[in-house]
């Protein structure tokens, strides 16, 4: 499905505010409180903007919080009773899927503003219960039902990777390293403490061959977005606006034996490549990536999808700084789900947020110098469901 950019700038889809609360173990917050948290900075940040419409990206409610209806729930607990609201579910790609329809709804002409977002509560469950849910994003009657994870089909991936383009065994930690250096500087981060090549070679196994430095740790988080276009911002700031230039979801098969070629993500190309042509850009327009690494293996598989390295190569890239904050596409500038902390389905507001934040030059000490054009990418299991968004910095 493709949805253009309106071609007169007063008409664009801009991201009017932002709001996130710290990605951890927010064990005395319920989830509608989280997300209450981050949508109260996400109107403060968007001058008092109202919306018309609420959409909540999420993906483990129904396992560990027992609870379905988030739109509506939200909707009620923000103050906002009688709003269209409904919540979605992609996996880890949950916030992109529910921004894009934030953006489509603009598009189409039915509301003026939009809030957008992700939330999710993980931490108050343990064990076996968590296991499980984790499991639900993989297929459960060929895959799952044999005892397959998450994690074990990022072995499976890494395993094949590292075979097919002859890398050592820590060709990935230059994700992680960087992931972690990022995040020292990032307050709303689980892990604020850089790790070493040292800590990357001698981390615990978590499925060979990924080790606990390839895995992001799942936590509790809400990230908001406060959608419109541009002639309704207020005039709160001389802050240039940012608009929603592409937009793009892609899916393939949720199972890896159904995946003619598990190594390429072809929904990661997909979106990345609709998205990119909506925007009327290419990937050297791009100023930074704001990618998924749930897993390590996850970073590399994006980058080559996206056309943003050659196959079998985005690990030696990573290594000679490609990818760093100084290098030629800065990537997880705040840590990514690594170092910040994944949040389910909310992982996509989060990149969002970010992304808003360092093309208005509000990074702070994450701030990537001249930032004009990015793009994120969320992604659901073993690349089943991508979402793609480019975001570009407009004059003020």
């Amino acid at each position: 499905m493709t949805a253009n950019a309106p071609s007169d700038p007063d008409q664009a889809v801009v991201v009017a505010g932002v709001g996130m609360t710290p990605v951890g173990e927010h064990w005395d917050v319920s989830l509608r409180q989280l997300a209450l948290r981050a949508i109260e900075r996400a109107q403060q940040d968007a001058g008092g903007l109202q919306p018309q419409a609420l959409y909540v990206g999420n993906m483990f409610a129904p396992a560990l919080s027992s609870q379905t209806h988030l739109g509506a729930l939200i909707a009620d607990y923000i103050g906002q009773r009688g709003i269209e609201a409904a919540s979605f579910e992609a996996a880890g790609a949950s916030g992109g899927v529910a921004f894009r329809q934030g953006y489509l709804a603009l598009l189409s002409g039915e509301v003026d503003c939009v809030l957008v977002v992700g939330v999710e509560k993980v931490t108050d469950r343990t064990g076996p219960l968590v296991d499980a849910a984790i499991a639900m994003s993989v297929d459960a009657d060929f895959e799952a039902v044999q005892g397959l994870t998450p994690a074990a089909q990022a072995a499976l991936l890494m395993r094949r990777y590292l075979l097919e383009s002859g890398a050592p065994a820590d060709a990935l930690a230059p994700f992680p390293l960087q992931a972690h250096q990022h995040a020292v500087t990032n307050p709303y981060a689980i892990y604020r403490r850089a790790i070493s090549w040292t800590d990357y070679r001698q981390a615990a196994p978590v499925s060979p061959p990924v080790g606990q430095l390839d895995a992001a740790p799942m936590a509790d988080g809400a990230a908001a977005l406060v959608l419109t276009r541009r002639a309704l911002l207020p005039r709160i700031d001389a802050r240039p606006p940012v608009a929603v230039t592409g937009s793009a979801v892609a899916t393939a098969p949720v199972a890896l034996h159904d995946q003619p070629d598990p190594l390429a993500m072809p929904a990661g190309s997909l979106s990345f490549q609709r998205a990119l042509a909506q925007a009327g850009a290419t990937p050297d327009d791009l100023d930074l990536f704001e990618l998924h690494d749930l897993f390590s293996i996850q970073a590399a598989l994006s980058l080559e999808a996206a056309g943003l390295s050659p196959r079998g190569q985005a690990w030696k890239l990573a290594g000679e700084g490609v990818f760093g904050r100084e290098g030629r596409l800065p990537i997880l500038t705040f840590g990514g789900s690594k170092a910040r902390g994944d949040a389910g389905g909310a992982t996509g507001a989060y990149q969002l947020v970010e992304l808003t934040l360092q093309l208005q030059g509000r990074a702070g000490e994450n701030q990537v110098p001249g930032a004009r054009v990015g793009a994120a990418q969320c992604i659901g299991g073993a690349g089943a469901t991508v979402a793609t968004h480019v975001l570009s910095r407009m004059e003020a």
